[in-house]
């Protein structure tokens, strides 16, 4: 299965008010912003989106506004968070029905899997959708390290066709290469080592902090895409304060202060999480206001 999956991918914030209900205006708002600073596609309901936070209903209600407002400008991808293999198939499903073109599909939630598990359940989800899925490998967060040589048993999965590499070693991009071929579109899935995958083979990049500040992040895709590499340091170099907070286990609350610093959100968050109080918001805000004051043009 081919895809076109290549250059900026935002993770979406799901936009909301005070009370945690979703604003589905400003999200739709925000998502033509993205669209017209020219990413070139969307993932919904990922990580930075607070997929795990949100009931299925809303899921799907965000989905199809996305799928509705972009009207195949752009591709739409959906995480796909369950916690488990059946409630995944069920929602990779819906996707399918609602027009998305493909999925971000990560690990069961809460149980960590071992390698024959998680293998099952990317294959099990596979096999109940035509969708073609991109496979999310982010130890640091959800305890399961999907090792290169694990991707090429799943080599076999012919619409297991992307993979978003958030392990945190830029060397991983070689070494999935090295054991899979160019089987699989690589994803930079963090926003700190975008230009060191970028240069190792990485075609594109799911980023958080390209809902805040997009235009600068498709202007530094589109240089490092066109191997102009001393013009796109001097735009990584700046935006590398920022970028690092996309790693940090609040990045859903520091990406969303950050959108409303640059007037293209809101901050408000669902709880468990919480907005920015004290020490904490002082630091994030001047490392936010410190880019906005600072911005390169592009």
């Amino acid at each position: 299965m081919q895809v076109n999956w290549t250059g900026v991918f935002p993770a979406v914030a799901t936009q909301m008010f005070e009370d945690g209900s979703i604003d589905y205006d400003m999200t739709a708002t925000q998502i033509e912003s993205l669209i017209d600073a020219g990413v070139d596609g969307l993932v919904m309901l990922g990580s930075v989106g607070e997929n795990t936070a949100l009931e299925m209903d809303e899921k799907i209600a965000v989905l199809k506004l996305a799928v509705d407002l972009t009207k195949g400008r752009i591709p739409v991808l959906s995480g796909v968070a369950e916690t488990t293999t059946r409630a995944a198939i069920t929602y990779a499903q819906k996707c399918e029905e609602l027009g998305a073109d493909g999925l971000m599909l990560l690990p069961g939630m809460i149980y960590t899997a071992d390698t024959r598990e998680n293998l099952e359940h990317f294959r099990a989800v596979a096999a109940k959708t035509s969708l073609p899925i991109m496979i999310y490998n982010n130890p640091g967060a959800y305890r399961v390290d999907i090792k290169p040589e694990e991707f090429n048993q799943l080599s076999d999965v012919k619409n297991l066709v992307a993979i978003k590499e958030s392990s945190g070693d830029p060397r991983r991009i070689t070494d999935i290469y090295n054991a899979c071929g160019d089987r699989f579109v690589l994803f930079c899935g963090m926003d700190d080592l975008v230009m060191e995958t970028q240069v190792l083979g990485a075609v594109g990049w799911i980023s958080g902090f390209t809902d805040a500040f997009p235009k600068e992040s498709v202007g530094l895709w589109k240089l490092l895409s066109e191997g102009k590499y001393n013009e796109a340091l001097a735009i990584y170099r700046w935006f590398t304060p920022v970028l690092h907070m996309d790693v940090h286990a609040k990045l859903v609350q520091y990406i969303k202060l950050a959108q409303a610093m640059t007037g293209v959100g809101k901050e408000y968050v669902r709880a468990p999480r919480l907005t920015l109080v004290g020490e904490e918001r002082d630091t994030i805000t001047k490392i936010i206001r410190k880019a906005i004051d600072t911005r390169p043009s592009v």
